[in-house]
């Protein structure tokens, strides 16, 4: 069931469509939001919610069996990833808040992206994440219910509305 009125949003610079490591496009499709993160304390996400630092990564690095995943590791040190490769999450300013985009994540296949996420806006496109206002995403995050099992449908026109006309 759809609630309230579509939010205008940035995308990747090269827009919608197929994604990879190698291109900063927005994966289109409808994908589950199971978590969330942030470099500022839970604002009273229902969803599961952790609070980043300069220690909290994103494995964007193909080679590495993380690849895709969540990892905990000391700027500096090896942890399985090359850190290059990879996003320092606590280092990152639009990811004041950020909900998690359950694409290329179950299976995960190396190189077909990593590392989206719903998060604040900066004004312009992004590298493929999707960015909206700091206010709504702030709401957003505090009304996801996991009982609910949001997703978040990711198209271009009537094709990212059509998908929810039958739920």
């Amino acid at each position: 069931m759809r609630v309230g009125k579509p939010i205008r949003a940035y995308v990747g610079s090269a827009g919608v469509g197929a994604a990879s490591e190698y291109i900063s496009r927005t994966p289109a499709g409808v994908f589950t939001l199971t978590e969330a993160f942030g470099r500022l304390a839970d604002p009273g996400s229902r969803l599961p919610y952790r609070q980043v630092d300069r220690s909290s990564w994103w494995v964007s690095d193909v080679d590495s069996r993380h690849y895709n995943t969540y990892r905990e590791c000391t700027p500096g040190t090896w942890c399985g990833f090359r850190q290059s490769r990879s996003e320092q999450l606590g280092a990152i300013d639009p990811y004041t808040y950020s909900v998690v985009i359950d694409y290329n994540r179950d299976p995960v296949i190396p190189g077909a992206g990593s590392a989206f996420f719903l998060h604040e806006s900066e004004g312009k496109p992004t590298q493929g994440c999707v960015s909206i206002p700091h206010n709504r995403l702030r709401a957003i995050l505090r009304w996801l219910s996991p009982a609910a099992d949001p997703v978040i449908s990711i198209g271009v026109g009537r094709s990212a509305t059509n998908v929810l006309r039958d739920t």
